[in-house]
């Protein structure tokens, strides 16, 4: 069954609207009335796997359960709690985004989409999914997951940044948007991934690339993160080490070098040297430690 225009894109809303309960993961956030623990969960979502969330949510939304709790605590004792999450500049931009919400917002999150993108580390997308899943509003959820099911199911051809985004809100229901938004993120993470799982997949009969064949659009596509270099070995791995070092007490820059004797001294200071400029660490006469310590 070939589908196409709007004839094919409302067949693709019936379908999915059908599938969604089946869909749905069993995710703390989802359907959470916190604006807050959205805001929390999106920031730490980005370019991180869902399951590798799930844990560390939890325990920073019982550190941190509103913004004025984050805002009134220090850097460091939010990067402590962000540890093992990796991209750590995401841990600051939360904290500066709590006291932004704090100062301007009379500490409740705010739910203009202008205001939204206005906090630190909040881009369009975690501006719109704060927007829809925290506050019904009718905004279009575009990630890596949806802009999989997009290209693949509803389109059959890649698509550019505005297309994909032009497409996305135009499927949006009249009614209980964010549900819709959360079974395109879940058909995407569960059956519309990279490696796609077409046979078992519950709206296959409405999938346009299913239909008509043709190489995979997705790859192609806005919303679809090329893939990361390998976490092993890399600098970021070794930011997070010494992230995990100084947040357990400062050190002197010769006993962190000690300790990292397995890394070549000259990376471990460009490493060092990349987190004292993105404010995640202080240098000080005593050494080494956590900014805001």
């Amino acid at each position: 069954m070939t589908t196409s225009g709007t004839s094919g894109e409302a067949a693709f809303r019936r379908a999915l609207r059908r599938a969604a309960p089946g869909l749905a993961r069993p995710l703390p956030w989802i359907g959470h009335e916190d604006p807050w623990a959205i805001l929390v969960s999106e920031v730490m979502l980005q370019q991180t796997s869902t399951s590798r969330v799930v844990a560390p949510w939890t325990a920073f939304m019982e550190r941190f359960p509103s913004p004025r709790a984050c805002a009134d605590a220090s850097l460091a004792d939010v990067l402590r709690a962000w540890a093992g999450l990796g991209y750590p500049r995401r841990a600051r931009a939360l904290h500066e985004a709590a006291r932004a919400i704090c100062h301007r917002h009379a500490g409740a999150v705010p739910r203009r989409g202008d205001e939204l993108r206005r906090l630190p580390g909040v881009g369009p997308y975690t501006a719109a999914a704060v927007a829809s899943f925290a506050f019904g509003d009718r905004e279009a959820v575009l990630d890596t997951n949806v802009g999989r099911v997009l290209a693949r199911a509803v389109a059959n051809a890649p698509l550019g940044a505005s297309n994909a985004r032009a497409l996305a809100q135009r499927l949006l229901p009249r009614r209980d948007v964010s549900s819709f938004n959360q079974a395109m993120i879940d058909l995407g993470a569960t059956f519309c991934r990279a490696a796609p799982r077409c046979d078992a997949c519950p709206v296959a009969r409405v999938c346009r690339w299913r239909a008509e064949g043709g190489g995979d659009p997705a790859p192609r596509s806005a919303g679809v993160s090329r893939p990361q270099r390998p976490f092993a070995g890399s600098d970021r791995q070794i930011r997070g080490r010494v992230l995990r070092e100084l947040g357990q007490a400062p050190r002197s820059a010769a006993a962190l070098a000690v300790s990292f004797g397995d890394v070549e001294e000259s990376r471990l200071d460009a490493v060092v040297d990349g987190l004292v400029v993105d404010g995640l660490i202080q240098r000080s006469a005593n050494g080494l430690a956590l900014a805001g310590a």
